[in-house]
This record gives C-alpha cells, sequence and structure tokens, in this order.
C-alpha cells in the first residue's frame, strides 16, 4: 500500500522557485574582477538565471549536455549554477588550480559543450582550445567594455549574450534523479575522476546543511563560504543559503588575503564563514598583526584538513568566535561530519572539551558510517579501535561518471570506502587519524600524522606543519617533521619536540624536524604528502 502524499520532485528548481518568492530581497555580495564589489539580491540572480537558461538554447546546449565553468565565488557563477541545471543541462565546475593535463583530460572525459570562464584564465583556455575538440563555444565573464582581446573562437562576452535573453523562463519538469552537476576529484593518484550529481541528493544535501545541528542556517545569518564555488559547490552553501533565506557574500578570487576577508567580514556583517585551515591561519596572522577584530563573525566551519586545536582556541579566546570541525569529500557532496558539543559536554575541563571538538563530529541525518579492518569486518565504536571508514547516504556517490568498474571503491553493499583511517566513539563522533596512504607505520605499528601535526602547530614558533613517513632501515619508517616556522621565529626545535611528551607514545614523537618556506598544497588547499614525499624521497635521519 501507497500513501497519499504528493510525490513532487526534489530539484534545485524547487530551491529557485522557493528563494524567489520569499527571500527576493536578501542580498547576495560578489567581489567580481571587473565590477569590484557587486551588490544584488536573490531574486536579480535567480532572473539572470532565466536569461542563462535562453542563452543556453541559443547557444545549442541540450538536455544533459556538460557546460563548464572556470570562474570563481560571484553573483555570475550563482545565476549559471541555477541557469545550467534547471534548465537540464549539467554544470562542471573546473578548478582552475589543477595541472593543464589535468584540465584537458577532465574538460575532454566530460565532453563539455560550453564553457564560461572569468577573463583571468582566458590565456589558460588559449593554450588548451585546440585540445578540446568537444567544446564548440566559450563565454567570458564580463561586460562588454571590460571584454579583453582574445584569440578563441567562437567566444562570446557574458553581459552581452544575456541582455538579448527574456527574463522569464518556463521551467522544465525535471525527475529528481536527472543529473545536475558534475565535480571532479583532484586526482592524486591517476586521472581525476568525475562525481555526478542529481537534483535529489543536491537538495536533500542542502537541507540537511540547514539543520540546527549541522551548519545550522537561518534568514538572520550573512555566510561568507571562502571554498571555491568550483570544487564540491562550495560545500553546498549556494543551495543551503538560499534554502534558509541567508545572506551570501561571494570573495571572488579574495580567497587567502587575511585583509580582504576581514574588510568582507566586518563590512557585510558576516556571522558564519567556511573555509579550509590555510584561510584561517591568513586571517588569524592579519588579525594579530593588526590589532583588528571579526566584531560580527560567531562561526567558523573548518574542513578539506584537520584543524589544529590552538586555531580554535585563538578564534575563541580573542575574537569570541566558535570553530566547528568538520569533514567531508567530493563523492559526498561533500557534507559527511559537523562537531558540536552534545548537551552535558559544556561542563568538560578544557583538556576533555578540546579533545572532543578535535574530532571531526557526528554524521547527520542522511549518511552512514562504519570503520572496518583489513577483512572487511566492521569494528567498534569504542573511540579505540580503528579501521577503513566506509559510508553511504543520500548524498554519496553510487560510483564515477563514465568508469563503470568501481570495485576498488564500493563493496558489494554499495559501502564507499574513503581511504581514511579514522575511529568512532561511542557518542558517534568520527576521529580522523589519517589518510590510508598517508598513515606511518614504524614497528608494525601505526603512528598518525595527523594528531602529531596538530600537536605541532600548537607551538607559537610554528605557524604551519606536515608530518610524513621516512623509510628507516631499521624501523621500516620513521615520522618526519616539516614545519614553516613563524614569520620572524627562529622556531626552537628541542621545544618543539618537548611538545609531544606526554601526548603521544615516546616512539610516535619524530625523530627530526626540518624547516622549510612553504609546504606544498593540493589544487583544494589540502597539504600535498604526496609531493612532500616525493621532496624528501631520499632524505635520511642523521
Amino acid at each position: 500500500m501507497h500513501g497519499k502524499m504528493m510525490g513532487t520532485s526534489l530539484t534545485i528548481t524547487e530551491i529557485m522557485r522557493f528563494a524567489d518568492r520569499l527571500y527576493q530581497d536578501t542580498e547576495v555580495i560578489s567581489i567580481t574582477t571587473d565590477e569590484g564589489v557587486h551588490r544584488s539580491t536573490y531574486g536579480k540572480v535567480f532572473k539572470r538565471s532565466n536569461q542563462v537558461a535562453h542563452a543556453l538554447l541559443h547557444l545549442g546546449v541540450q538536455p544533459g549536455d556538460r557546460v563548464a565553468t572556470l570562474a570563481w565565488n560571484d553573483h555570475r557563477h550563482m545565476e549559471l549554477y541555477y541557469g545550467i541545471s534547471c534548465s537540464g543541462a549539467v554544470l562542471h565546475t573546473i578548478n582552475p588550480r589543477l595541472f593543464p593535463e589535468q584540465l584537458v583530460y577532465i574538460i575532454n572525459h566530460a565532453e563539455d559543450r560550453i564553457i564560461f570562464l572569468d577573463p583571468m584564465f582566458l590565456p589558460l583556455m588559449e593554450t588548451l582550445a585546440d585540445k578540446l575538440p568537444s567544446v564548440k563555444a566559450y563565454v567570458v565573464l564580463t561586460g562588454g567594455e571590460k571584454m579583453p582581446d582574445r584569440k578563441l573562437s567562437p567566444i562570446h562576452c557574458y553581459e552581452s549574450l544575456l541582455s538579448d535573453q527574456d527574463l522569464t523562463y518556463e521551467w522544465p519538469e525535471l525527475d529528481e534523479t536527472t543529473a545536475s552537476a558534475l565535480c571532479y576529484t583532484s586526482g592524486t593518484t591517476g586521472n581525476p575522476k568525475g562525481v555526478l550529481y542529481d537534483h535529489r541528493s543536491t537538495v536533500l544535501h542542502a537541507y540537511a546543511a540547514c539543520m540546527p545541528n549541522v551548519l545550522g542556517l537561518s534568514h538572520d545569518d550573512v555566510v561568507l563560504p571562502v571554498v571555491p564555488m568550483f570544487h564540491v559547490n562550495a560545500w553546498g552553501t549556494p543551495y543551503a543559503c538560499p534554502i534558509a533565506g541567508a545572506k551570501l557574500v561571494l570573495p571572488g578570487p579574495k580567497m587567502a588575503d587575511g585583509e580582504s576577508l576581514h574588510a568582507l567580514i566586518e563590512g557585510e556583517g558576516v556571522t558564519i564563514a567556511l573555509g579550509v585551515p590555510t584561510v584561517w591561519f591568513a586571517l588569524l596572522a592579519y588579525l594579530k598583526e593588526s590589532g583588528k577584530a571579526v566584531k560580527t563573525l560567531n562561526r567558523t566551519i573548518v574542513g578539506g584538513s584537520a584543524c589544529p586545536v590552538s586555531m580554535m582556541e585563538e578564534f575563541e579566546e580573542q575574537h569570541s568566535v566558535y570553530t566547528h570541525h568538520a569533514w567531508g569529500m567530493t563523492e559526498m557532496s561533500p557534507l559527511g561530519s559537523v562537531n558540536r558539543l552534545l548537551p552535558g559536554m559544556g561542563s568538560l575541563n578544557a583538556s576533555e572539551r578540546n579533545e572532543v571538538r578535535a574530532k571531526q563530529g557526528r554524521a547527520p541525518f542522511g549518511v552512514d558510517m562504519k570503520i572496518v579492518d583489513d577483512d572487511s569486518n566492521e569494528l567498534p565504536q569504542d573511540g579505540v579501535a580503528f579501521g577503513d571508514l566506509k559510508v553511504r547516504g543520500w548524498w554519496v556517490a553510487d560510483g564515477y561518471f563514465r568508469q563503470d568498474d568501481n570495485s576498488d571503491t564500493h563493496d558489494g553493499d554499495g559501502w564507499f570506502s574513503t581511504g581514511d583511517v579514522a575511529t568512532i566513539d561511542q557518542y558517534g563522533y568520527l576521529n580522523i587519524t589519517d589518510r590510508t596512504k598517508d598513515v606511518i607505520k614504524s614497528g608494525g605499528e601505526w603512528i598518525s600524522s595527523i594528531e602529531l601535526e596538530n600537536l605541532a602547530v600548537a607551538h607559537p614558533d610554528v605557524a604551519e606543519a606536515a608530518v610524513i613517513g621516512i623509510k628507516h632501515e631499521k624501523w621500516g619508517e620513521r615520522p618526519l617533521l616539516v614545519i614553516v616556522a613563524t614569520e620572524g621565529v627562529v622556531p626552537d626545535e628541542t621545544g618543539i619536540l618537548s611538545l609531544f611528551k606526554g601526548k603521544v607514545s615516546d616512539w610516535c614523537i619524530p625523530d627530526s624536524i626540518t624547516q622549510v618556506d612553504e609546504i606544498p598544497h593540493t589544487a583544494t588547499g589540502k597539504i600535498s604528502k604526496k609531493t612532500l614525499r616525493e621532496q624528501f624521497a631520499n632524505y635520511s635521519f642523521g
């Protein structure tokens, strides 16, 4: 027997219709390369999404066609999010930080028909265009008077293209399983893999993000995603914020500039900001140097890499900003867990409280997770046993785009192997101890590089830290601590190593420290352990 309820499809189009009806005057603020600060509203953004849909028809785009963007976080990119997906085409957000050969691979693998791009990426596309046979046209995201000289053909100016289009559009009634967006993993091993989202998964993910125990968004909030719209949909904020009616502040290319971020936060009254740790290192360094404050900011959501407790403490003690640790993956849309303290945990002492807050948090309704041993046997959730982390859920990919054989990533019951090693405690708090490929095996015992890194950055002499395993004749591997020193400081290596005493077993303490000017990062802002291992391939402990 079936229930007698309306079977309305869960589509991104409904998010647009809802926000256009109830929050049409809520602001969308952008930093753009050609207009400076641009002020818009959800109502204006969605009217221009109507024009985008007409322009796609004009360019010959059909349902299911992939339409790519090579752009920063601004109102035009937001217009494309809805105009492309709601018309039945697939939004393919491309990470411009990838290597040229990776860009060629993913554009050809996706068979993108149109590429919308910010002007700064024109030179890049000009060098690649003759290797992209599926691309039929390029659209530069700027106004006619700012249109740069160009060699690409055919090429269009975004504002000129939209100016001739109708402000209304008859949106198709899409099935909720229609593909909506495509995002490729960064491809640290092998070629990047495409994750193909659909309307249903995107709406459920956005709905979950708004929940109080997740991101807790409301129409009282001003949200600053300092996470790129070209990678995992800026953690879903372009969809969740219109649902909640939250004001949206888009920082354009100003992603890691502490001074610019401070100006945006204070100027627009930002209450919630989201980003990877490197972003917040930059902001905190600017605040410390300038003596300025972030008076409106209440919360930061930190993901992408482990968030050091020292960063949480600095935000809270110096600026009254609470930091939530979060975790996710491209394959998870990306939301996997968010750390919020349970009732009663407020009475914990500082050390106990920090121990909980350092974890990646609890899965929201819609995500299941478990840890398994090498034989795929489920391990207890006791906070002690650790194993390979597997997940499944409403917004978790069941395979990769145009890759039928997913035997290495999905088991027979549909669980996705994340590649993370983790524990889950009795309260459901996830603690990522390492990536499978980054765990250090020393004398038959496992050492967590993430735990060591978090301890290292708590030392005032250390601005950033990474730990990698170095081959060792006796022990197999031993940990090497690589640091970037705090500006103007000569690091006290003995003092740094003493920080580990009593916090980890003596055999886990790094054998040596080496200082570098810069720690390499991946295209998505994570520490690149692969690059570090290559850099120190010939290193030997003295």
